[in-house]
């Protein structure tokens, strides 16, 4: 009888640890949804962070029946919101964005490697090589640009004699150049990113009055080191192109 008794114990508790681990497969699912990223590779440093915290939480509940349900799932919908909080706050202040989840850096320019910026980021050799594997690179003097995102994606940008030839190429001459940069987004400049373009505030200002739009008028502007820009206005989806 006891061992009867033992064993319709032990289903009882599987029972349990199933349901437990389904109901909190559906809350983190969902939970992860709302938080709008699909790929681990897409969370900035925030967002890591909380889903390491969602999948410590939910496991405390799975492994100890004695604990209550609602203890694993509180704290999760809690950190979700947080979560979502502080990414509408960032959307709200890109100084606050900067500072919690920084800025993309430019460690390869001109075909040029910055070895300063590498070394702040804590960036070495071994690193930016296997990232150039990764994107079917293996020669470093076939790059013209590279970028490390906030995510820590490295992303390049070949010289033009070395880029795969397409059908506006052919023909037609060309030179290595930086891509455009952002210095407008949501409304407001970048200043940092203008320095970078050779451009400053008063070449800003004068393209934007020729077309008689302030700052706030302008959802992103994107503009090159030869001044060759595109403006993509609030609320619309047109863009101007020069």
């Amino acid at each position: 009888r006891d061992l009867v008794r033992s064993r319709g114990l032990g289903d009882v508790y599987k029972r349990q640890v199933l349901i437990r681990a389904t109901i909190l497969y559906i809350i983190i699912t969902f939970s992860l949804r709302l938080m709008g990223k699909r790929q681990l590779g897409e969370l900035q440093p925030s967002e890591l962070v909380v889903t390491i915290l969602i999948s410590n939480i939910a496991a405390i509940p799975v492994e100890d029946s004695s604990v209550p349900m609602i203890l694993g799932i509180v704290p999760i919908f809690t950190l979700v919101c947080l979560d979502v909080i502080v990414s509408a706050v960032m959307l709200k202040f890109p100084k606050f964005r900067k500072l919690m989840i920084g800025s993309p850096r430019v460690i390869m320019s001109e075909g040029v490697i910055m070895q300063k910026e590498m070394k702040r980021l804590r960036y070495t050799v071994d690193d930016l090589v296997e990232a150039m594997r990764e994107e079917q690179i293996f020669d470093i003097t076939e790059i013209w640009y590279a970028i490390v995102e906030t995510t820590g994606k490295i992303h390049f940008l070949k010289k033009k004699d070395c880029q795969n030839a397409e059908k506006a190429d052919i023909n037609c001459g060309g030179s290595s150049s930086d891509p455009p940069a952002v210095i407008i987004r949501d409304g407001r400049e970048d200043e940092e990113q203008l320095q970078s373009m050779g451009l400053g505030m008063g070449w800003l200002k004068e393209q934007l009055r020729e077309r008689k739009l302030s700052v706030k008028d302008v959802f992103l502007m994107t503009a090159d080191k030869n001044g060759q820009h595109t403006i993509c206005l609030l609320y619309t989806s047109d863009a101007a192109d020069e």
